[in-house]
């Protein structure tokens, strides 16, 4: 029997800071087991622990199917080489990478780069909004067939096909191109927590799965329609926009297991949401219950997939891949290289001299 609407779930393996990357790749395999879309690891620069988003990096290799989502502040740090590092991310993983936007707003935090002081909440969630833009034009500053890597005539790159990226927010400013080639899904996947009112400004306009709390499925509706709504306002389809209600769990048996699987079971029919982000108490102890547990009562009732639709994060989601937004601005996708050229030269001569044209 067919589902008739597909149910996303995702669950975050984060925790006490572990620093033993085996650790975090069992955790992923797990997730991987029970066919769910993503894991997520949080972070910020108030705790101690590894870069989420390294630590990820680390997971990829040991890992086939499961998306991987690490949280990315955007405060204090710069578009450009988060834009690098969530696309590099991709390319490790094949398609399978994701980035929960997160933002700084301690005095603390910001003591630690000394750069500027403490915004107000509003105004981080704007700039964090305005790299998500720009981190996407500079995933598009490459056209997918942007690479040449031909060793025998020094050409890596079609120096027609990158980009300007000419952006200026309120607070930065980014020319581009890119260093790192248009990943794998075109744009690794966005992902904004929208629970408070300035970050779901920024998540109806740039997220394409967005986080909800909620205590009952008729306020997740509501959310879940709140959303989809506004962001049909700003021109984006809402049938591109995944809801996810993030829940967190605590399971001590099998049963509390079965019951969390009737609880998204019920609010699913309800139209409370389009999945379920999972919230561990006791990752070690929660996370295997909920594989092999919740999900299997999911799959009996035939509301939970038992194998992975593709290979990329995006498929997982039902997501297309955006197509480039520069590509077609001139016959053959062509742009004027200027600066662009200049940085295709210069790297041309620098991969050619490795075998397979790269570094």
């Amino acid at each position: 029997m067919p589902v008739p609407r597909p149910l996303h779930l995702a669950a975050e393996i984060g925790g006490r800071p572990r620093y033993d990357a085996g650790h975090y790749t069992r955790l992923a395999l797990l997730a991987e087991r029970g066919n769910l879309d993503f894991i997520t690891l949080d972070d910020s620069f108030a705790r101690p622990g590894p870069d989420a988003l390294a630590v990820l990096a680390r997971v990829a290799p040991g890992t086939g199917r499961i998306g991987l989502v690490p949280a990315v502040t955007t405060t204090h740090t710069e578009p450009f080489h988060v834009s690098s590092a969530v696309a590099t991310l991709d390319w490790v993983s094949r398609g399978r990478a994701g980035w929960r936007t997160a933002v700084s707003d301690t005095a603390a935090e910001a003591a630690l780069f000394g750069r500027r002081a403490a915004a107000p909440h509003d105004e981080l969630w704007h700039e964090a909004g305005e790299v998500a833009d720009v981190a996407a034009r500079l995933w598009d500053s490459w056209d997918d067939d942007a690479e040449i890597r031909d060793v025998a005539t020094g050409r890596f790159i079609d120096r027609d096909r990158l980009h300007y990226t000419d952006f200026t927010g309120r607070t930065f400013s980014v020319r581009g191109p890119a260093i790192v080639p248009r990943p794998p899904q075109g744009h690794p996947v966005t992902v904004v927590d929208g629970t408070g009112a300035a970050a779901r400004e920024t998540a109806v306009r740039h997220a394409d799965v967005v986080l909800v709390r909620a205590e009952d499925p008729v306020t997740a509706r509501t959310c879940r329609e709140e959303i989809r709504n506004r962001a049909a306002a700003h021109g984006r389809s809402p049938d591109q926009l995944r809801v996810l209600v993030s829940l967190p769990v605590e399971l001590h048996t099998g049963a509390d297991a079965v019951g969390l699987a009737r609880l998204i079971a019920d609010w699913y029919e309800q139209d409370a949401a389009d999945g379920f982000h999972l919230i561990p108490a006791d990752v070690e102890r929660d996370l295997p219950l909920i594989v092999d547990g919740t999900v299997p009562v999911l799959q009996h009732h035939c509301l939970l997939r038992r194998f992975y639709p593709g290979a990329t994060l995006r498929e997982h989601l039902g997501l297309a891949r955006p197509a480039g937004r520069y590509a077609a601005r001139s016959p053959g996708g062509r742009h004027a290289p200027g600066a662009a050229g200049r940085y295709a030269q210069s790297a041309a001569g620098r991969y050619a001299q490795s075998p397979g044209g790269r570094p």
